[in-house]
This record gives structure tokens, sequence and C-alpha cells, in this order.
């Protein structure tokens, strides 16, 4: 979707590249595509999955040395090759138990033993005979390549790289160069990645396999042009190659290319119909574009298929959570929490799988209430939210939090028929969404055309501009008492009294959970926003920073968006590395300091230090200046009170090991931060409000509605600066910029332009001026007059309930 921060659940289960997502973010991970290694003869121990060896080649021992071993013993081993070739395992290593008897050093039977303890998925078996095999002979080559590809399987990968490596010394063939840079491309080590397969694809330039890793490799780093052309090659190699349509496929997923995506997967499963990993690919590409309902069917085949059962399972879950099918929904993350857990990534799966379930049962007690009364933000533990957000095993905060009530009834698990049925109300709505909500969407690469995300951005947009056009109205009415109370207001923001102190014990909004139409504040439009947000994709954590456990919200937590992670470039946010980059080092000049992890301050005006820091061209290069993990708060200039700085975000920079960097914009939530833009979004609001009903009320001349779109783009400013959402931040602050100029009578026809960022302009610009420059050329020449908008449905009372909600949403899904 357009205006999203990374780090969505299923953009840290899709890409190789997310953080925390992975992101992250962020399962579909290239490597775990290649499920040839499950038909080819050394898949047991292989990592690339390469057509069997003949056994002979694995003992890697001289013939001299080969000519000295007895005829009986040279008899026996040949007949353990052949049942190991045959997949008699059991028979192989009973006759190389024979010769091991007799010579418990021989090299030949304890790799022959070893291999058929691997095809047998005895790992560690196999591991103690290859480990024995290079006890007695240091130098054979296919001791330590075995032992690599077995330690690899039994996920072992950085014990699998070091043998792979020795392997590589004593013989560098290309065939372990293969080996070693998929291993490397696992470990994210993508730069060693390249150089292995370069040199695998110099000796081997039919290596298809090489090709496809390669291009993966070549694409993580962002060079999405070579990646490719790498990917193309290994297709063009084999078109038949099913996990190379499946990769490059995801490639061109990374890029929000869908429709060639899709190709790829169709490629894929025209080769092999019960391909699973294709069908999951194609689920999660499907999910990105809104199409949940599709989506679910291509994972329900990949399911059956037995395809990463609980990947596949949690975002079935999420797609039957955000249709409103919620005993589906229940019943799978319900699966996932029953389930054994094999790796880390699937621990993460299963906490996320109990906080949407608990989501879901919660979101079902509110079906038939009206929408303004979902409030996760209020009625949701803020222990409980923070463990979400946080991706924490659920005892951290469960002592003291009280579990949704469950789902005993089917029937009330689901959307009633009054919600999904299409009135004519419901048509013009729809229609009306769906022309504003595409304005949402960046034209720039990593954002998929997510229609069920526009819809929701066209649905809020329309209820903020009704609520805020009947508030101007209302104050317009009252005009003389609404400014006389202004005046003695003084246009004062008193701190104790501000809108968070407030909407603490109200949740989300001030003006009665959001069902008074009246916007008494700049909180209670932007929920609207958030409400919609939150209920459209409910798998990703969108909440009040302010609403957390109130020891974290003192803590400062906040939002975190990678521009690069690792070896790798985000491509969502990579384009803004270099003017980031720049600031930071035109901050670490103009202030001599940069504070370190304890956020105490490390000098930096030594000329010699700086004199690096001008000459840093990347990041190892500043850390190497720097000597540690160290941020840079970016300023952000007040409007309402003259030479004030308000804190910006953060541009940090953190060594990740010996995987690269984090280097990424940080924003913290602390009470004092939130006050200062509260204080400032309040003055935005109020001139907003000034603007709009002291002189241009009911003007349909855009010269008089100059100030009023000014208001708008300062109110947007410091919503960008201030990022007080969990995420979510970008498209909810864009969504809101389209309301109010709507409320306003004026009607954005416009795209944000391509490889523009709203979200990013303001959050690297210092001041209001500099970002209104940036965005006021394209966005007031595609501003017109407009009042059609006035005749619409209102949509509160059209979408009543939020299973209403729900089922507008997902209606074209039904």
């Amino acid at each position: 979707m357009g205006l999203e921060k990374a780090n969505s659940d299923t953009e840290l289960l899709s890409k190789a590249s997310s953080e925390n997502e992975e992101t992250t973010s962020n399962i579909v991970k290239a490597a775990s595509l290649d499920s040839s290694t499950r038909n080819s003869k050394v898949g047991a121990v292989t990592v690339t999955g390469s057509a069997s060896e003949p056994m002979e080649h694995i003992y890697g021992v001289s013939k001299s040395r080969q000519n000295r071993l007895s005829v009986t013993v040279d008899m026996k081993l040949s007949k353990g090759i052949q049942q190991v070739n045959r997949g008699n395992y059991e028979e192989a290593v009973n006759i190389f138990n024979s010769i091991l008897t007799e010579n418990p050093k021989s090299c030949g039977a304890l790799l022959g033993r070893g291999t058929a303890y691997a095809f047998m998925r005895k790992l560690q078996k196999a591991i103690t005979d290859f480990s024995k095999a290079i006890e007695v002979d240091p130098k054979t080559t296919e001791a330590w390549k075995r032992r690599g590809q077995a330690r690899a399987a039994s996920g072992e990968i950085a014990q699998a790289l070091e043998d792979l490596s020795r392997a590589v010394q004593l013989e560098p063939t290309p065939d372990l160069l293969h080996e070693r840079g998929v291993i490397n491309f696992k470990l994210k080590n993508f730069f060693a990645a390249i150089e292995d397969l370069k040199g695998c694809l110099a000796q081997d330039t039919h290596n298809k396999h090489a090709y496809n890793y390669l291009g993966l490799a070549l694409s993580a780093t962002g060079n999405y042009v070579d990646g490719i052309k790498a990917q193309r090659r290994a297709v063009e190699l084999d078109n038949k190659f099913k996990e190379g349509w499946a990769h490059l496929a995801q490639s061109y997923k990374e890029l929000a290319d869908s429709e060639k995506a899709v190709e790829c997967l169709k490629k894929a499963t025209e080769i092999d119909k019960k391909y699973g990993g294709a069908y999951r690919i194609w689920g999660i590409l499907l999910h990105g574009l809104g199409e949940h309902r599709n989506a679910a069917k291509l994972l329900t085949t990949a399911l059956e298929l037995d395809a990463d059962t609980m990947e596949c399972l949690y975002l079935r879950g999420s797609t039957f959570q955000a249709l409103g099918e919620f005993t589906n929904a229940v019943a799978d993350y319900t699966s996932i929490l029953e389930m054994e857990l094999d790796s880390l990534e699937n621990r993460t799966l299963q906490y996320l799988a109990f906080y949407q379930k608990e989501n879901s049962l919660y979101t079902v007690t509110k079906l038939s209430q009206p929408f303004g009364r979902f409030d996760m933000d209020g009625d949701l533990n803020p222990i409980f939210k923070e463990a979400w957000c946080k991706r924490l095993p659920p005892d951290f905060y469960y002592h003291a939090y009280k579990p949704q009530p469950a789902l005993k009834d089917r029937s009330k698990g689901s959307l009633r028929l009054q919600d999904t049925a299409l009135t004519k109300s419901k048509k013009l709505l729809l229609d009306a969404a769906a022309a504003i909500g595409r304005l949402i969407q960046y034209d720039a690469p990593g954002f998929l055309k997510n229609v069920r995300q526009q819809r929701m951005a066209g649905f809020a947009a329309i209820e903020i501009a009704q609520k805020v056009a009947y508030t101007w109205r209302t104050m317009n009415e009252k005009r003389d008492e609404y400014f006389q109370s202004k005046e003695k207001a003084g246009r004062k923001t008193n701190r104790k009294n501000s809108s968070t102190v407030r909407s603490m014990k109200k949740g989300g909004q001030e003006n009665n959970h959001g069902m008074d139409p009246f916007m008494s504040s700049w909180r209670d439009v932007y929920s609207i926003a958030v409400k919609w947000r939150q209920i459209s994709e409910p798998c990703d954590s969108v909440v009040w920073v302010d609403l957390l456990n109130a020891k974290e919200f003192a803590a400062g937590f906040g939002s975190h968006t990678p521009m690069v992670l690792g070896q790798a470039q985000v491509i969502r946010y990579y384009a803004n590395f270099e003017r980031a980059f720049k600031i930071i080092k035109e901050l670490i000049h103009e202030r001599g300091y940069v504070n370190d992890a304890a956020n105490d301050p490390v000098n930096m005006k030594d000329p010699a230090k700086l004199k690096e820091v001008d000459a840093a061209k990347d990041c190892s290069d500043l850390y190497k200046t720097v000597e540690k993990d160290f941020w840079v708060c970016t300023p952000c200039n007040s409007t309402h009170q003259e030479g004030k700085v308000l804190d910006g975000t953060r541009l940090t920079l953190q060594k990740l090991d010996s995987q690269g960097f984090d280097f990424s914009i940080r924003t913290p939530g602390t009470p004092l931060r939130w006050e200062d833009y509260d204080v400032e979004l309040s003055a935005a609001w109020q001139a907003l409000c000034d603007a709009y009903c002291n002189k241009a009320y009911g003007s349909l001349e855009l010269s008089d509605l100059e100030n009023v779109r000014e208001c708008i783009l300062r109110l947007s400013f410091y919503w960008y600066n201030f990022m007080p959402l969990a995420r979510g931040t970008a498209v909810v602050g864009y969504i809101t910029l389209l309301g109010l100029f709507l409320a306003a009578n004026m009607k954005i026809t416009t795209s944000v332009p391509k490889n523009f960022q709203v979200d990013w302009e303001a959050i690297l610009s210092p001041n209001l001026d500099i970002f209104s420059q940036a965005v006021k050329p394209w966005l007031n020449a595609g501003t017109c007059i407009d009042t059609e908008w006035q005749s619409l449905p209102d949509v509160s009372s059209t979408f009543s309930t939020t299973g209403a909600v729900i089922g507008a949403l997902s209606v074209q899904d039904w």
C-alpha cells in the first residue's frame, strides 16, 4: 500500500531483508524456496539441491591410497555405495559398519555411513561420522563439505560456513563456491555470497542455482537490475526451474511489480501443480494487494501441500480476521499455539498468533456495536499492547491481563447478512472511496497497490471531511461565542489539561469515543483515520504510543524505520539514504557531538574527526569515525513558539555484528516530547479552524482558501515529525490531509509524484517552509473546488456498526 511504514507482519514474513519486520519483517525468505533438495539424491545434506553426484566422488581419497585398500574392503565400499544410491540406507549403514569394525579409521566408510545417516535425517550421527573422517584425514575436502552440508541442514549455519570455507581452501571448486555462497546468503552476508557465486559462475557458466542465488543476493544489496538479470538467466538455462521462477516472482513482488510476479508464479505452478512454495508466495502477494479472499484460497492450497505450515496458517488467519471470519481466524491461530516450535522465527509467529487471537475475540465483541465504540487503544490492556508491538512472549504480561471472552457460539464469529449487503448508499460511498483512496498510493519501489487499503483511506477521508465540515459549520453558527471564548483563552494551551492527559482516560478520541461528530481537537480528527487503519489490516500494531503502559511511554517507545539493515538496502526507504546521510554529517558539524546508545554525548569537535566525517561515503566510514553506535536528533522548528526547536527524529547508526549496519530513523514518544507536539498540533488545529471559519467559510474560490491549505500542510508537517503511532503514522497523515482538503471543498486530483514520499519529506525538513515548498507545486496544481462530496451519504450512519465497516472493506471479497 502507499504511505505505510515498514515492519508489517506480512512484510516480516515475506522479505529476506526485513527487521524485526524483521521485519522483519519480514517467511518467504528466498533461501527457503529451494524444495529441490527434497527430491535430489543428496537432498538430506545438500544446501543447493543439485543433481546427485556419484558416490565414488564423496570419498576424496587419492587413487594411490585406494589401491592400498584390500580387495574385500573395496568391494564392500562399492556395495555400500550402490545401496546408498538405491535408497537402501539401512543396508548401506550395515555394510559400512562391517568395514569400520575391522578398520575404525576407514575414511571412505565414515564418509559413506555419514552420507547414509544424512539421507535418513539422522543429522547428528552424520556430523559425528564426518568429524571422524576429518580427524583421520584433515585434507579430505569431501569430509569438510559433507559436514558443512549436514550442519546447514540441521540449522547450524555459522558452523556450516566454517566447514565449507575450509573445503574451499583445500579445493576451490565451483560446487563448493556455490554451496558457500548459498550459506553466506542465508546468513545475510550478501557481499560474500555475491563474490562466491560469481566465482562459481566463472568456472561453471551453466549453474542455474548459482545464478538464482546471485540474483537474490544482488537484489538484497539494492542492485535489482543485475539481480533480476541473473535470475532471468537461471530460468533461461532451465525453463522448468520452478524454484527459479518462484524466486524471480519474489523479486518482482519486492519491486511492487505484481503483474510480472504473477506471470512467474503461473510458470512455477504450471511446471508443478503441487509446488506449495509458489502458492505461498502467491497468497502473500494477493494479501499485499488487498485481495484477501483469493489470498486465503491460495494459502489453503499451500497448506494442503504442507508448505511451511505455521507461516501459512498465520497468514491465512490474518486474512480471515480482516474479512470478518473470526471463527476461522481463531481456529488457525489456535492451531499455531498448539504446534511444536522448531525455530526462533516460528516462536515469534506463535507469539503473534496469541495476540491476534485475542484481537479477533475483542473485535467479535464489537461487531454489532457502533464503530465508534471499537476502541483498541482505550479497551485493550496497555501492557498487552506493548507486548504485541514488541512481539514479546505472552507470559511477559499475562499476570496483568484478562483474556477476551472465548468464542463459544460459532455464529457470532462471522458477519451478519446486513453487514455485507450492498445498498445504494454503500455503493455510492464505495465508488467515492475508491476514487479518493487511490491518491494515497506511493509510486515507488516496494509499495504494492493495495485496493483494500485504498478503500479504507477513501472511507476515512470522507468521514473526516463530513465531521470536520460539521465542526466548522457549528463553529460558524456560534461564531461570536466561539471567537470570544477563544480570545479569553489567549490561544494558550495548558499542558496539564492537554489532550494527551484527557485522552489517557478515554482512549484515542476525546469526543465520546468518536460518537460525537464535533471535532474538538487535532486528535479527534486523526483518530478517525487511526480506527479505519486498525480495522482494515488488524495484524498491524497500529496504536497510540502514549496509551501503552506508563513505564514504556516514559522510556520513549517509538517507531523504527530502517534504510539499511545489515548488508541489505530496504527497498521502500533506501531512496532517502543519501539525503539522510548528508543531514547526519551536517548535524555533527553543526553541534559538535552525537549521542551514544546510553544517550550520553560523544564529543566530535576534533578537526581531524570532522574531516573524517566529511570524507565518509557510507555507514562503515562514518562508524569508524565515531567508533560506537550513535544517533543525532533532527531539528523541527516550531511555528507556534518562535525560536523553539522541537525534537524531530533520531538518525541512528548501529553496527550489527559482522553483517553490516542498521541506519534508520527512530522516533521516541517520551512524555515531554509528546507535550511539545501536542501544543504544536493544538495550535495548528486552532489556526486551521480560525482560517476557515473566520474568513474563508463557504468560499468556492481557491485564492480565498490559500491560508486554509497552508494550515493543513502545517498540521501535516508536525504530525509526520511527531510520529505518535507505533506504526501507520504515514498513511494516517495523508488520509487526514485528503479529508481536511475535502472538508474545505477542495478536491485533490493528482497522485503523489513518482519516487516522492510525503512523510519522509516532512521528517527530513527542519521547518515548515521547506516542506511546503516541496509539496505545494504538485499538490496545488492538482487541487480544484468540489462540492459534490457533500451529497454523499453519511459514513458513520451508513456503516453504523463495526461489522458493517468490515463488510464494506471486504465487499469485493464476498
